[in-house]
């Protein structure tokens, strides 16, 4: 039986864990780092929490070994993607990285990229003044210092960090629809989008609406990947690769 580490808290993740049921010979465990107080859970054996580092992943998978490490983290989640990848190098196990296409602009949109979360608070004064800020509740400290913006922050959980003194904050959870997005933005006239690549089907109706609204987008970079990662970028993508591997 090859026992697969599946790290996850994406929909590729559980979709993986449910594809991966069909397969004989093969028995995953998800692992989920826990920030999300009540996670969509994945089908199979699931640990909740962080390794620790490279070093404590490194230790649990001596303890707990696997044949093979599919990294299906999301986009933004660079610490868990490069301590994966040092903890398959030094135990020698195969890993590969799951990750969704990014979006593209398309005609009609106005998109500014920023490297990072620094260099988005850097440029969105120039921008507009009402701010719809999608990333999360992590990094949202990020805009904190922008007195003369108003901000509509959208999470999952509420930012346990410095929030800007002029916001409002919306709990929901994807996936949400071009109409309702639109409708969000117009009753808070919001005049500029603030996202992440993340990529995806479930969080991608907000650039339909701020294209249908002539809003402006400003578009944060992914992080790079560890360097020589092999990479697949769908789920089907990772089954063949974990046949590959584990013939």
């Amino acid at each position: 039986m090859a026992r697969i580490l599946i790290l996850g808290g994406t929909g590729e993740a559980r979709a993986l864990a449910a594809a991966l049921t069909d397969v004989p010979g093969v028995d995953t465990v998800s692992s989920l780092a826990g920030r999300v107080r009540d996670p969509r859970m994945p089908v199979g054996d699931v640990r909740i929490g962080g390794f620790g580092g490279a070093d404590g992943l490194d230790e649990w998978l001596r303890a707990h070994p696997v044949d093979a490490i599919v990294d299906a983290t999301h986009p933004f989640a660079a610490q868990i993607t490069s301590n994966a990848a040092d903890a398959a190098h030094r135990r020698g196990i195969p890993h590969v990285v799951l990750r969704r296409p990014e979006w593209s602009a398309r005609p009609g949109e106005r998109w500014h990229r920023a490297a990072d979360l620094v260099d988005a608070a850097a440029l969105l004064p120039d921008l507009g003044t009402r701010v719809f800020l999608t990333i999360g509740r992590q990094g949202v400290d990020a805009f904190a210092g922008l007195n003369a913006l108003w901000f509509l922050i959208r999470a999952i959980d509420p930012p346990d960090v410095a929030t800007p003194p002029q916001s409002t904050l919306l709990l929901a959870r994807g996936p949400f629809a071009v109409a309702d997005e639109i409708t969000l933005m117009r009753e808070h006239r919001i005049d500029v989008l603030v996202t992440k690549n993340s990529g995806g089907g479930q969080t991608d109706a907000k650039l339909d609406a701020a294209r249908t609204l002539g809003v402006p987008v400003l578009m944060i970079r992914r992080p790079p990947l560890p360097s020589a990662t092999a990479t697949v970028d769908d789920v089907a993508g990772a089954v063949e690769w974990i046949a590959s591997v584990t013939r």
